[in-house]
């Protein structure tokens, strides 16, 4: 299945939000607090044109937070609906999020995620990312892996 990513507005937000709330509070329990993406402020950021939507049947299934840095592209979220995922979404945006990167120039992709999320570790690491290492932010312990895009 092919989906056509876009630039998130403003009328987008409650859906963005319902994403979010969606993929991540069953990670609630196995981490024992909220992740990350569940406090980032999704107004702010599509303000900042840097959260990218995916529709399925018109409706907000998919997400993507990209982030400039100095030396590379941050894939600061990338979340799929319940009732989307094994479409092919998540894969799709991370594709569509390692092409943006490249065409403006980053020679790396990098992330971050919780270290309980072993799935999402196993994941990356299966399409190409490297740890780089492990630490703890805001409370939260997280693995960092990157991706060359040269």
């Amino acid at each position: 299945m092919q989906f056509t990513p876009r630039i998130a507005s403003l009328a987008d937000l409650t859906a963005v939000q319902n994403v979010v709330i969606d993929a991540y509070t069953p990670y609630v329990s196995s981490i024992g607090c909220k992740p990350g993406p569940l406090l980032d402020d999704y107004e702010a950021l599509i303000r900042a044109g840097r959260v990218t939507v995916v529709d399925v049947n018109g409706a907000i299934k998919g997400i993507l937070v990209l982030i400039p840095e100095e030396d590379a592209m941050l894939l600061d979220n990338v979340a799929v609906a319940a009732s989307a995922q094994g479409l092919g979404l998540g894969r799709e945006l991370i594709a569509y999020a390692e092409k943006s990167a490249k065409d403006v120039g980053f020679p790396v992709i990098r992330l971050y995620t919780h270290v309980a999320m072993t799935r999402n570790i196993e994941y990356y690491a299966r399409i190409g990312y490297v740890e780089t290492h492990r630490a703890e932010q805001n409370g939260l312990k997280r693995v960092f892996m990157a991706k060359s895009l040269t």
